[in-house]
């Protein structure tokens, strides 16, 4: 009964409706004019789904989308979905596409699909369909318009509910399903967060160890009990286990006496055959039994010790359930670290406030834990069982300190295991609260795990300093973090004021122009194109291993996304995919260098 209602309440798989295939298809270069584009979901979108189509200039040309007509997928599609902390495999063969209007094609290049709906199991489908256009330029017709408003605020709303409420470890759906003939081909959303072999492994993960913990204790019950059986029927006493009882009719031999807890020695040969011979031993009747009424023969379970068995079971049962909990939650931790999706250029959430691209396992984090909160990290001091230690918590204006710091466990000791990402262990990047003062620094760590970097400070006021860093696991992976500490200046802060949303900024000599249009709950294009007044444009070159670094710091309580860009330059510009966390105003720090010189361009993005 036990395992039955422990089996029992494992909840069913559901779809999570992910993009399975698309026309033109994904990464397509197409040279003749379009009118629509069609995505294809292994389950039928929401009816207030969202889907915008950006073209290079960084507009929208979409004009309005409808539901298709179901049809056969050109194969069918694996998706891979979480069930008891384990990723089983569901096959879909049938498409549900999304018909996207274009209005038209006002340039050659690359045109992005952002798509965001919510499935009929609650997770999110957020993701983006790129192709390129090869083919003669279009005009609109009279009168259109782009369009402007953004996703449905409760479609929003859902998606990020869900993303930080424990399900599926908040991964969206930001590509296309496995086909069914190859787990781990590119593109598909699950293979890469379950390894290859979880396949065909069957049960959970929690399941299979509970079941071998409950079937050793079985086993070795029954068999002892079998074993202590045969030797009282034929050659040996039996051991005096406390379950078993003894025939009535004998008394038992007491105890040697002046050596209390030491067992009596073994009876010498003679008496083994006397005992032999004799037949079996008898002890008296348990608590209100004739002595009379017992069989003599072998021992039996009474009562009390088929109670024992049966209550060792179940606690061998529930210790099996709870180490293979235990294991998947550390399975999804590990899986979140590494990426949890392929190489798609569509970032998938898996939790610390980064949000990457291709060549680092495209996929992007929810924050520290309300809906609100869903792409965001660095708004707390502690997270994932580290807390950011700092030496001290404020500094006098303009004098140059020593910023020293640690990152420390649960067990009060320093964390000195860290991964190498984008070519340093650790990132530290300080951003006033007025949202001015931006600085990216890193510090070197000492052998006990202090880490310290110079920093000035130059005006009054209070700063938000975060450590972006991931850590090292047992198993080799690396499980990305960030955690957000508040330092001072004292003194009569002037707050600078926010300058005005506009999408191009200057950095040194270069004038910096942002492309796209960042959108509240949807993943989208941003591109930065770097020029020079009276010069051919600037070569960028790769910084920390990318050809720049995106940091969106949200105004109010500094919740931070650190966002990477697609390996190679698109169309000459640094491609980042952005997904806003909410309506807010943010300001957003672009890194990029030219002539082994940094630079940071600095934009203000109003998403009220």
């Amino acid at each position: 009964a036990s395992v039955v209602a422990v089996l029992g309440a494992a909840p069913p798989a559901a779809a999570h409706g992910t993009l399975a295939m698309s026309t033109p298809a994904a990464g397509a270069t197409v040279s003749e004019p379009l009118a629509t584009v069609a995505l294809y979901f292994t389950e039928r979108v929401a009816d207030n789904a969202y889907f915008a189509v950006t073209a290079p200039d960084g507009g929208r040309v979409d004009d309005g989308w409808t539901h298709g007509s179901p049809k056969p997928l050109d194969q069918p599609v694996r998706e891979y979905l979480l069930v008891d902390g384990k990723f089983e495999p569901r096959e879909y063969a049938t498409g549900f596409p999304a018909v996207v209007t274009l209005a038209y094609l006002p340039a050659a290049g690359q045109y992005t699909v952002s798509y965001l709906s919510v499935a009929s199991d609650g997770e999110p489908v957020r993701g983006t369909m790129s192709f390129r256009y090869a083919g003669r330029v279009m005009t609109a017709r009279q009168g259109w318009r782009p369009p402007t408003a953004g996703p449905d605020p409760s479609l929003v709303a859902a998606a990020e509910q869900h993303a930080t409420s424990g399900h599926g470890s908040g991964q969206s759906s930001g590509g296309s399903a496995a086909p069914a003939s190859s787990p781990a081909t590119p593109g598909a959303a699950a293979p890469a967060a379950a390894p290859a072999d979880e396949e065909a492994a069957g049960p959970p993960g929690w399941l299979g160890v509970a079941v071998a913990v409950a079937a050793v204790a079985a086993v070795a019950g029954v068999g002892g009990w079998r074993r202590t059986a045969a030797r009282v029927g034929g050659r040996a006493p039996a051991p005096r286990w406390p379950w078993t009882r003894r025939p009535a009719g004998r008394a038992v031999r007491p105890a040697p006496a002046g050596r209390a807890g030491v067992r009596a020695k073994s009876p010498g040969p003679a008496s083994r055959e006397a005992a032999r011979t004799s037949g079996p031993r008898r002890s008296p009747a348990g608590p209100g039994e004739a002595p009379g009424n017992r069989p003599a023969g072998g021992p039996r379970l009474g009562d009390r010790g088929l109670a024992l068995l049966v209550g060792a079971l179940v606690v061998a049962l529930l210790a099996g359930f709870g180490l293979g909990r235990i294991g998947a939650a550390d399975g999804r931790v590990a899986t979140a670290a590494g990426g949890g999706a392929p190489t798609t250029g569509r970032p998938v959430a898996a939790g610390d406030g980064h949000q990457h691209t291709p060549g680092a396992g495209a996929h992007t984090h929810p924050g520290d834990g309300d809906p609100a909160q869903a792409q965001v990290t660095g708004t707390t001091v502690g997270a994932g069982g580290y807390t950011l230690k700092p030496v001290a918590r404020s500094q006098p204006a303009g004098v140059n300190v020593d910023y020293r710091f640690r990152i420390v466990g649960t067990d009060g000791r320093a964390e000195t295991n860290f991964a190498v990402v984008h070519d340093k262990p650790l990132h530290l990047v300080v951003v006033g609260r007025d949202l001015g003062g931006y600085q990216h620094l890193h510090p070197t760590m000492a052998a006990d795990g202090t880490w310290s970097v110079p920093l000035t400070l130059k005006r009054a006021g209070g700063y938000r300093v975060y450590a972006d860093f991931a850590t090292t696991a047992a198993d080799g992976t690396a499980r990305p973090l960030v955690l957000g500490v508040d330092h001072q200046v004292p003194g009569a802060p002037t707050p600078a004021t926010l300058p005005p949303a506009q999408p191009r900024a200057t950095a040194g000599p270069f004038a910096v122009e942002m492309v796209g249009t960042p959108t509240v709950g949807a993943t989208v294009p941003l591109s930065f194109r770097v020029s020079r007044t009276g010069a051919p444009a600037p070569r960028l070159e790769r910084y920390l291993g990318a050809y720049g670094h995106l940091v969106v710091v949200r105004e109010g309580d500094l919740g931070y996304v650190h966002v990477h860009p697609e390996q190679e330059l698109v169309d000459g510009a640094a491609r980042f995919w952005l997904t806003a966390p909410g309506p807010s105003r943010y300001r957003a720090f672009f890194d990029f260098q030219v002539d082994g010189t940094v630079h940071t361009a600095e934009f203000t993005l109003d998403l009220g």
